[in-house]
């Protein structure tokens, strides 16, 4: 029998539906048997948020500063075969609570020397988070075997309204002729043909090989359009965040002055930076193709993006 951990942790409970629906083949199975760890954390994130709140988790977050979590615990004592982890992306990083787990002494043990699939599941920008994540991996002695990635379709304007709709009010269906918010269950139904792959890789011992056991799956799409936009916001974001770790602590004022200077700051970015950008990225796509088809490939690797059809069910 095969042993699969799973880690997860889903504030607002869809990452969780896209895990349910990715394992489940593997759940329907007697040859592997599925060990769940769902993170929790010490004090807990709200869902709706509050908007003081969801901001004052931003500095941290980004410069990878982990917060605390119950200890994690499985029902079997490993090694594993395969381990999934699961994350959501907060402002361009992975979710304060996979960072944690990934920093701790026992994420460390559980993942040390095993195959690694990680799951995505976010609006739109991605990229910078799994950088992150890959480097966590790396330290803590894992292997990046696959990265499964499931977005927002809408267009990027759009989710730039419906998202934090969503997150603050908590409602995420469809209003004004704008999409519902979040990953279509159409998406979130189809990760199933992972599990599947990963069913028959196990099967078949992949997962001790080399290389990557969900190609031909379209498991990785990266929206070349959007590459310079994160790299430049990541950017951003880390001096900000940088500066409000250096100068201020929770609760002071001077940490509530930094960050409502960060919230005008992202505000004139969306209004005038990201749309500025897109532009002249249209303008100045013939000389920079080469090199974000380069960027492109590279971050859609492991697993790819590419969609065979004879392995799409």
């Amino acid at each position: 029998m095969k042993h699969v951990l799973v880690v997860r942790y889903s504030q607002s409970g869809q990452l969780s539906e896209v895990v349910e629906s990715l394992v489940s083949p593997l759940r329907a199975t007697q040859e592997v048997k599925v060990h769940e760890v769902v993170l929790k954390p010490r004090v807990a994130y709200p869902i709706p948020w509050p908007v003081g709140k969801f901001f004052d988790v931003f500095p941290e977050t980004v410069q990878l500063s982990p917060p605390a979590i119950e200890p994690v615990h499985t029902d079997h004592p490993g090694p594993f075969d395969l381990v999934i982890l699961a994350y959501q992306v907060w402002y361009l990083s992975p979710s304060p609570l996979i960072t944690a787990f990934l920093k701790s002494a026992q994420g460390k043990r559980l993942l040390a020397g095993r195959p690694v699939v990680t799951v995505i599941a976010c609006r739109n920008m991605w990229l910078m988070a799994q950088e992150a994540v890959k480097r966590l991996l790396d330290e803590a002695g894992a292997q990046l075997r696959d990265n499964v990635v499931l977005t927002d379709r809408a267009n990027t304007f759009a989710t730039l309204i419906t998202t934090p709709r969503w997150m603050f009010t908590g409602s995420r269906e469809s209003f004004m002729g704008l999409p519902e918010a979040g990953i279509s269950a159409e998406d979130v139904r189809g990760a199933a043909r992972f599990g599947r792959a990963l069913k028959a890789a196990l099967q078949a011992n992949k997962e001790k090989a080399d290389g990557p056991m969900l190609a031909g799956l379209g498991a990785a799409i990266v929206n070349p359009g959007l590459i310079l936009s994160e790299r430049a916001a990541y950017k951003g974001f880390k001096f900000w965040s940088g500066i409000i770790c250096r100068f201020s602590k929770y609760g002071q004022w001077l940490r509530r002055l930094l960050l409502c200077l960060f919230i005008v700051y992202l505000l004139l970015v969306i209004m005038t930076v990201l749309p500025i950008s897109l532009v002249l990225r249209r303008l100045l796509h013939p000389f920079i193709r080469t090199r974000l088809d380069e960027l492109q490939r590279y971050y859609e690797q492991p697993s790819g993006s590419q969609l065979n059809l004879e392995t799409k069910e």
